[in-house]
């Protein structure tokens, strides 16, 4: 359902689009699919961050830096 209407939405948007004239209306389809590519990218970079899973070796490496920097402030 939330497929149609978004293809119906799509094109009413695209006919409103054809009619602003080339200059406009490019201009607003480009700002609209830009601002849609980097706001994919952006959500795609938090889910990176929300499911980034240490592995053990990387766990211990900052276990490592971590005893260094303690020992060096002594």
């Amino acid at each position: 359902m939330y497929l149609f209407i978004s293809i119906i939405l799509s094109a009413i948007l695209g006919y409103i689009l054809l009619m602003l004239g080339p200059i406009l209306g490019g201009v607003l389809t480009f700002g609209i699919v830009v601002g849609c590519l980097f706001r994919g990218l952006f959500l795609l970079s938090e889910i990176h961050k929300s499911i980034k899973i240490k592995d053990k070796v990387q766990i211990g490496f900052e276990k490592y830096l971590e005893e260094r920097d303690r020992d060096k402030d002594k």
